[in-house]
């Protein structure tokens, strides 16, 4: 079967962490049960691999591999997508991982801009995926759109003008960026075949306004079966109850942001509320103290009862 015939990529899609010890490697006997967690305890049946979330860019190539590879020899048969984000700063390093991502059947790739040399315009951005998607063109491929950590503000309406004509195995876009007006024009110009998700939580009601067809984000690896229930409320028509799970959704990381937020505290929030030994971030994120996470897993617990 033609890979690029699979289903379109819809509904939540984990953003997971990467698994250290206590030492700072990584700790692949962790990825097993964290994928069964994923789809028993939260509904969650997507994965987006080695993103923002999965501290990609404090790790080597070598790690990545070995990391998309277990990812993607552990969720087989169980999981509908495994993405794997191959995005780097060398283009030789993103085509080194979309090929080693094609070899080890991984459902689809996804590439994020450079943000130390900058891609001055849509055009050079696309040439730059086009580069990287022309080494694997069997997978869907997927552009990863977060201006506010690449300090790239490519419109990406403009960056998907005849798109399909230079990537034919074009397959969508993780959209985390809070411009709604783009993300409104992306989807009415977009394709049957292609897949639109959006990669701001906190927003995730507007986004399905807009047509979104699912959504990327690290929040769904512990609240994932609440923003299920979202998405189900929002497309049977009822708005009012889409609307309290999200209002309850933005209180959890307003009260969150307001202790302090980042990387390390999201890591140690899902190691609290999942159970999994998810480990330290890799420097220069820092870890949080228990406490700091306890917190917040108390709030989400009021918030959430069923946690």
């Amino acid at each position: 079967m033609d890979p690029l015939a699979v289903k379109n990529l819809t509904g939540l899609v984990a953003a997971t962490f990467t698994p250290l010890n206590p030492q700072g490697e990584i700790n692949l006997s962790v990825i097993g049960p964290y994928i069964d967690y994923l789809i028993e305890k939260q509904g969650v049946n997507s994965i987006f691999v080695n993103g923002t979330t999965g501290e990609s860019m404090s790790l080597s190539v070598e790690e990545r591999k070995t990391l998309a590879n277990d990812w993607c020899k552990k969720a087989k048969g169980k999981m509908d997508h495994v993405i794997i984000h191959v995005g780097c700063m060398s283009l030789k390093d993103s085509q080194e991982l979309a090929i080693h991502a094609a070899q080890i059947g991984a459902d689809g790739i996804a590439v994020i801009s450079p943000s130390f040399f900058k891609p001055r315009s849509a055009e050079v951005l696309r040439t730059f995926l086009q580069e990287v998607a022309s080494v694997a063109p069997s997978l869907p491929f997927y552009y990863y759109h977060i201006p506010a950590i690449t300090g790239v503000n490519v419109l990406v309406r403009d960056l998907l003008e005849d798109i399909e004509k230079v990537i034919p195995s074009f397959r969508g876009v993780k959209f985390s960026g809070s411009d709604l007006m783009d993300f409104g024009q992306c989807v009415s110009y977009s394709q049957p075949q292609w897949s639109f998700l959006y990669g701001m939580d906190e927003q995730l009601i507007a986004a399905l306004a807009m047509g979104a067809n699912g959504a990327v984000g690290s929040t769904y690896n512990y609240i994932g079966s609440n923003m299920n229930e979202l998405i189900s409320a929002f497309e049977k028509g009822n708005i009012a109850k889409a609307r309290t799970i999200q209002f309850k959704m933005q209180e959890l990381l307003s009260f969150a942001m307001k202790l302090g937020f980042d990387l390390g505290v999201n890591k140690q929030l899902m190691s609290v509320v999942s159970g999994l030994c998810l480990g330290p971030p890799r420097l220069p994120v820092m870890q949080c103290s228990d406490a700091h996470a306890l917190s917040i897993a108390e709030k989400l617990r009021r918030l959430f009862p069923e946690h």
